[in-house]
């Protein structure tokens, strides 16, 4: 059939629309689909939303450090670093705030002017390389700041609108009584999961409580805004309770660092050991450091040393309790000196020594108690390690803290085992213990003999809830029998009352029991000329034993290196100011019980609010309804709560606060802040109001 005119012009019109399509409107297409790939396609996968979610972790608050008395050795205060994804909000919201964030910003950290806050925010989102993660402060802010800063305009959000605020929290560690027992409570270093972990001391023993559980956050974006879901909620860190007396650290640290820099010391130990329970309530590792006394390492546990003559009170409990001697028995030494094979032992003393009894031979440190152990051991050494294996000499402590120094207590046929160990053995040479190990043996002879493993936790608590608590532990078996026992604690006294080697510290009407010691000090040569090691062990009161204490100093002067001066003077300051803390502790008369309230510190509202209301005590507030800071006093009838203002940037008034409270203001005022004392703040070393560089220090006194 042939087509029509009409049909005919009908496809010459398809046939031009073709070509029309095909020359014109496909290369179009085509070269827009090109433009979209080639230039705006980098453009784009910037922009681009990813699809999956993005799964964070939600770090735990990290458990506190406390002393016995409640005042926090260790604890975490959280910081935040800020970023910002200004594509996350539409470009309505975006730049109708703009300017008002920009300045709010400037205002707070006062870096840069409002203008240039802006252009940086504005090029984060329509600059040719738009950031999803912009940094939005320089530094990290505190809780104060970011309550704030989730205030501004468009960071504070809304329904359905998304602010943008992406907040990395990190938590930095805070020691507010610095350098008291550093080594001890320890330190963090960062784990490759993000998570702070305990490096040393009771942070690494206890870091699995302290640390806690991180919890898991899920970010999405849906329908064009992010979404922020917890999967799962952090579990916090648990709360160590130690067993570290503040007062008492602090007596023990003075004493100690006093008498290194009298003797121009290298380094030196002192620990104070309550005798029933084995609590640690003091330690103290001071080192020569640029010319100052600072904690270095924990000598305490660590340091397995010579200990000298203070190893002669295990070694007189091996002769009375083999029945070899007896304290009154006379022993002809002659002039002092002793030979064994081709070595002679000498007394320090150079004089003629004569005849004595066994009992001076201990109070007056004299080698001569050599020749008691190779006459009644020579035969069978055995006989005598095994008497000091008994004691459990030989044995570590066990101690949580890691890096234990082991003991060192050869027995014969072992590497190293000669002719002369015996007579070296008896006056503390060829042995190893650390300062810990040897207090605890002295510690045993205040218990009645019975030997108690040194405590530095009493208990894990979650709030207020225990947790778990750490017993005492105490050996059934005595360390001797209670006639040796007795012989030994009056030769101990006669060591300090009688003419001993410790008469210097004589006179305290509590009494002192104990042991002097001074060593020679192996060089890096290997032989013993690195200086000398002066030491004090003991325990006071003498008849009725509260607390055990070592004194242990390294490379003293030579003008004055021996134990009783060098050591045993520290010991001494030691006891007598923890012994009138004591005293004073007891002889406290009653107080008339108060029928008013009691007097609160000034802080943090929301907490007072909580004490208050568990006490069952009336509060009146005063103009308190905006302000997170109150000052507190007394009325007839209840409390009475006013306003404080806390100006962050400026130093803050910190006077009446307690501890925590304190170090919150002035910490986030970016104070570093040393504390003495406790109880609430008396005083600060810089007045209120006062503008100071970040990083300055303070120092505040409570009481």
């Amino acid at each position: 059939m042939n087509a029509t005119p009409k049909q005919n012009g009908l496809s010459l019109r398809l046939a031009v629309i073709y070509v029309l399509v095909m020359a014109v409107i496909v290369p179009l297409i085509i070269g827009k689909l090109l433009y979209i790939q080639v230039w705006e396609g980098k453009k784009l996968k910037q922009n681009a939303i990813p699809a999956t979610p993005l799964v964070y972790k939600i770090l735990p608050d990290r458990g506190n450090i406390y002393a016995a008395g409640g005042e926090i050795l260790s604890r975490s205060i959280s910081a935040y670093q800020l970023f910002f994804d200004p594509l996350a909000m539409s470009d309505t919201i975006f730049q109708k705030n703009l300017d008002s964030l920009a300045l709010c910003l400037s205002d707070l950290f006062r870096d840069l002017p409002a203008k240039d806050y802006r252009q940086r925010l504005w090029n984060a989102r329509y600059g040719t390389k738009p950031n999803r993660y912009l940094p939005l402060a320089r530094r990290a802010v505190n809780d104060t700041e970011l309550r704030k800063i989730k205030k501004f305009p468009i960071l504070r959000g809304g329904a359905n609108v998304a602010s943008g605020l992406i907040v990395d929290q990190k938590d930095d560690r805070k020691y507010p009584y610095h350098d008291l027992a550093s080594r001890t409570i320890g330190y963090l270093y960062m784990g490759d999961d993000g998570i702070p972990r305990g490096k040393v001391g009771l942070e690494a023993a206890y870091d699995r409580e302290l640390r806690g559980k991180p919890g898991l956050n899920r970010r999405q974006m849906i329908s064009g805004l992010w979404v922020l879901k917890t999967e799962e909620e952090p579990v916090h860190g648990y709360d160590v309770m130690t067993t570290i007396d503040v007062d008492y650290q602090d007596i023990v640290h003075e004493a100690l660092e006093k008498q290194l820099k009298i003797h121009q010391a290298a380094s030196g130990v002192a620990i104070l050991m309550e005798v029933k329970t084995g609590d640690i309530k003091a330690i103290a590792n001071l080192t020569k450091k640029n010319n100052a006394y600072t904690e270095v390492l924990n000598n305490a546990i660590y340091d397995a040393e010579d200990p000298g003559s203070t190893f002669k009170a295990a070694v007189m409990i091996a002769l009375l309790e083999d029945g070899y001697v007896h304290p009154g028995d006379t022993v002809d030494l002659d002039v002092g000196d002793y030979k064994y094979g081709n070595f002679t032992l000498s007394e320090s003393t150079k004089r003629y020594i004569g005849k004595v009894t066994v009992q001076q031979i201990f109070e007056r440190s004299l080698n001569g108690i050599s020749t008691l152990v190779y006459k009644h051991y020579a035969t069978n050494p055995r006989k005598f390690v095994d008497r000091l294996y008994q004691m459990q000499l030989n044995k570590p402590l066990g101690v949580e803290i890691e890096g234990e120094g082991q003991p060192l207590i050869r027995y014969p046929k072992d590497a190293g085992w000669s002719g002369v160990s015996l007579p070296l053995m008896s006056i503390g040479y060829e042995v190893r213990l650390t300062p810990l190990q040897m207090l605890a043996f002295y510690n045993a002879l205040a218990n009645d003999g019975k030997r108690v493993k040194p405590r530095f936790v009493k208990e894990i608590r979650n709030g207020d809830e225990v947790v778990r608590r750490v017993p005492v532990e105490v050996t059934d078996r005595s360390v001797c029998s209670r006639e040796t026992l007795g012989h030994l604690r009056k030769m101990m006294e006669g060591v300090v009352d009688n003419e001993g080697t410790a008469h210097n510290i004589r006179g305290a009407e509590y009494g002192i029991a104990g042991k002097t010691g001074t060593a020679k000090v192996v060089s890096s040569s290997g032989g013993y000329n690195g200086g000398h090691r002066a030491s004090f062990a003991g325990y006071f009161p003498a008849k009725d034993p509260l607390y055990s204490c070592i004194v242990v100093v390294e490379r003293p002067s030579q003008k004055s290196y021996y134990g009783n001066v060098v050591a045993g003077n520290a010991f001494r300051e030691i006891s007598d100011k923890v012994y009138a803390l004591v005293s004073a502790k007891h002889s406290r008369p009653a107080k008339e019980v108060d029928a008013k309230p009691p007097v609160s510190k000034n802080g943090y509202k929301p907490d007072l609010l909580t004490l208050y209301d568990a006490l069952d005590i009336r509060v009146e507030e005063r103009g308190t309804e905006k302000s997170p800071w109150v000052l507190s006093s007394r009325a007839e009838r209840g409390v009475v709560l006013q306003p404080r203002v806390i100006d962050l940037s400026v130093v803050p008034n910190a006077r009446g606060m307690g501890l925590r409270d304190a170090l919150y203001v002035l910490e986030n005022s970016g104070l570093k802040v040393g504390v003495s004392g406790s109880g609430m703040v008396m005083k600060q070393t810089i007045e209120p109001g006062r503008k100071v560089a970040r990083g300055s220090y303070i120092h505040i006194e409570l009481r």
